[in-house]
């Protein structure tokens, strides 16, 4: 009984693993959110800290 539900997990677990690599194509859209000049993560449509005028 044990056996079978440690082998059902893991064959869940593999599953999962199957789906996620399908997703990991999406890294394009994360480097296309940071900023060119600094390498910041830009958050919405705001300026990037580095292109903000001083205060």
């Amino acid at each position: 009984m044990l056996f079978k539900i440690i082998t059902f997990f893991l064959i869940g677990m593999a599953v999962l693993a199957m789906f996620g690599k399908l997703r990991m194509p999406k890294v394009k859209a994360l480097n296309a959110r940071k900023c060119k000049k600094c390498g910041a993560f830009r958050i919405g449509k705001s300026p990037c800290v580095c292109e903000r005028p001083k205060t």
